[in-house]
């Protein structure tokens, strides 16, 4: 049996249809109940647990195969990230007590640096992880291209306001569904120890690509707009944001070059599949 976590998003659905398309027992862990029909009509057990409550966590873990953990995100995170400390207490306990044989957690890329930004908590789990008694997968996930589901109403005005800058700078990227596909084999996978897999999709895109992708798909010309850098702080807080530099070195991060995959000795590197473009349209449709 498999426990999933987060499948009600896009990944950990891919990561719970996957496995019951092998025909493979999946228990579908939830934080609201009332979404629990759907799974429950596809043959999955039911759970229901917060990332933060161990006592729910551990029933939800208890004889599973494998697990694939999710954290909920949080964009605007209060200095030294203390809500993602007292999720990694919580999710520490409930595995070492419910011993499952493997773990699959959804990183990032980035997560080895130690720059400040808003990828620490992903490292700050990857960390809490590595002191377990439990096989453990980094699933470090490039840039979602999922990402771009916020700019379909501007690419619509045939101008998108842009924060990958420059324009033609290529980071990694890759589709939902391909994170989800690698996340459901690898939970039926074998190793010991700590295991460190980065994901990208087939070619690395710029924001240039993401407005040519629009163009194609709404038939119409789009272009990218930058958003002057020393604007972003007023803008993020004018959007509701207290601690926007977290999100802000996240961005200079791509930009800049320093978040990327960190790579070497005893890192699997993996390519998905699915490219740019057919993302794109499937968001415009």
């Amino acid at each position: 049996m498999y426990a999933i976590t987060g499948i009600t998003g896009k990944v950990g659905g891919v990561v719970a249809r996957s496995l019951l398309k092998a025909g493979l027992p999946v228990r579908a862990v939830l934080r609201d109940a009332a979404k629990s029909r759907q799974w429950a009509e596809l043959g999955c057990e039911i759970a229901i647990a917060e990332i933060g409550d161990a006592d729910a966590l551990t029933k939800a873990f208890e004889g599973a195969d494998g697990v694939f953990l999710m954290t909920p995100p949080n964009y605007d995170p209060q200095p030294g990230f203390p809500q993602t400390q007292a999720n990694a207490v919580a999710i520490r306990k409930a595995l070492e007590t419910a011993q499952p044989k493997r773990v699959v957690f959804l990183s990032t890329v980035g997560a080895h640096v130690t720059e400040p930004n808003l990828l620490n908590n992903s490292r700050m789990t990857e960390e809490m992880l590595r002191t377990l008694d439990i096989p453990v997968c980094m699933l470090r996930a490039a840039w979602f291209m999922e990402n771009a589901a916020w700019d379909v109403d501007a690419a619509r005005t045939g101008a998108i306001p842009c924060f990958l800058q420059p324009q033609d700078h290529p980071i990694p990227m890759v589709a939902a569904d391909d994170i989800g596909r690698n996340a459901a084999e690898l939970l039926r996978d074998e190793w010991t120890g700590a295991r460190i897999v980065e994901l990208e999709g087939p070619a690395r895109y710029c924001a240039n690509d993401i407005a040519s992708g629009f163009s194609a798909a709404l038939g119409l010309p789009v272009h990218m707009v930058p958003v002057p850098r020393d604007t972003w702080e007023t803008l993020f807080r004018s959007q509701g944001m207290q601690y926007p530099m977290p999100r802000i070195r996240m961005i200079d991060g791509f930009n800049e070059g320093w978040i990327d995959f960190e790579g070497g000795a005893g890192i699997e590197h993996r390519k998905g599949q699915i490219p740019l473009d057919d993302v794109l349209k499937g968001l415009v449709a």
